[in-house]
């Protein structure tokens, strides 16, 4: 057992068994600010790291908006879990197409990790107007907000509520009689009415929290948020926690603080909560497709031959349905009045 677990076990021994957000957020916490888990030589690999044309797409989708919004002079542009910085390279790359909209942009990373910070400033060295922050509600909501969220909400605390015998319980975590870590049921909280059966449903109180206050600004300022995530487009019941290490799946609770401990994300509750105009969720592929992903991918081939592989390669897996074409979804959020932005239909 890690020292990371032993301090875990000792809480729980001290104070009951942790509710499982609780459980889910000290683990990750420890989980980020201790490693880059990103690569092959990490845990997992997100789209940006699968292929440049991923973010290319993003900065070409926000420029679109930006122009179609009125081109204003001064606007944030925010990521949220930006990994290695290099979606937001490659974002504005693509977005020198316009370069009035990299003269307007002030970029600030949301990120907590000490590791990942050093990675992004590396990444985005020279970058102009550029600065970090430990959450979004201390971002300064000072102009209009141009926000991408990618594989964001599914990394944020969950708590799992269960059904059986009638009554719904909490789940929590705690010790076993053999000292490891395992899933226990609060008390009764009350009856489950209507009609179903047995069942786990999952509420992700600060995705909605976030989700609130991304709305909020929308809707006072104007702009484009932008989730991309796996996840469900409508609220369902199911046990979704999954771990991840070493480009596998593991048990989620053999050893917290070193895997990455995720939930699917429920696509209509943050919608909900954030109670601005929301586009979509639409399957990841078919959204990549709609913005030009395959004409983009053609002319970066033919001006490097030599790359034309590589990015087929990435480009099937990015939009085909057995990899992350359809798993994958986005969702768009705009202010009142907005344009639709590209590749959420016509």
């Amino acid at each position: 057992m890690s020292d990371f677990a032993r301090h875990l076990a000792g809480l729980i021994r001290a104070d009951g068994p942790l509710r499982l957000d609780r459980f889910m957020g000290l683990a990750n916490a420890h989980y980020y600010a201790t490693r880059d888990p990103l690569g092959a030589a990490g845990d997992f690999t997100t789209a940006p790291e699968v292929s440049q044309l991923f973010g290319e797409m993003i900065g070409l989708a926000l420029v679109d908006h930006w122009e179609r919004s009125g081109a204003p002079s001064r606007i944030r542009l925010v990521e949220l879990g930006p990994g290695r910085g290099t979606l937001m390279a490659d974002l504005l790359r693509a977005a020198r197409v316009r370069p009035a909209f990299g003269a307007a942009a002030h970029v600030t990373l949301v990120e907590t990790s000490p590791a990942l910070r050093a990675r992004q400033a590396a990444t985005l060295a020279g970058t102009e107007r550029l600065d970090w922050a430990e959450s979004f509600e201390t971002v300064a909501a000072d102009a209009p907000l141009y926000l991408v969220a990618n594989e964001f909400f599914d990394a944020l605390p969950i708590r799992q509520f269960v059904r059986t015998d009638g009554r719904w319980h909490e789940r929590f975590v705690g010790i076993g009689a053999d000292g490891a870590f395992g899933f226990t049921l609060s008390p009764a909280l009350g009856p489950a009415e209507g009609a179903g059966g047995d069942g786990i449903v999952e509420v992700n109180e600060p995705a909605r929290a976030v989700a609130a206050a991304i709305g909020a600004w929308l809707n006072r300022t104007g702009g484009l948020a932008l989730a991309i995530d796996y996840g469900h487009a409508r609220s369902a019941p199911g046990d979704t926690l999954q771990a991840v290490r070493a480009h596998r799946f593991a048990d989620p609770l053999a050893e917290p603080g070193e895997a990455d401990l995720t939930a699917h994300v429920d696509f209509e509750a943050l919608a909900r909560a954030a109670g601005a105009t929301a586009h979509g969720p639409v399957a990841q592929g078919d959204w990549l497709c709609a913005l030009g992903i395959e004409a983009r991918a053609a002319a970066l081939a033919r001006a490097r031959p030599d790359r034309a592989e590589t990015l087929a390669s990435g480009l099937a897996r990015l939009t085909d349905p057995a990899e992350m074409g359809t798993l994958f979804k986005a969702m768009a959020l705009t202010g009142p009045g907005g344009p639709l932005p590209a590749g959420f239909g016509s």
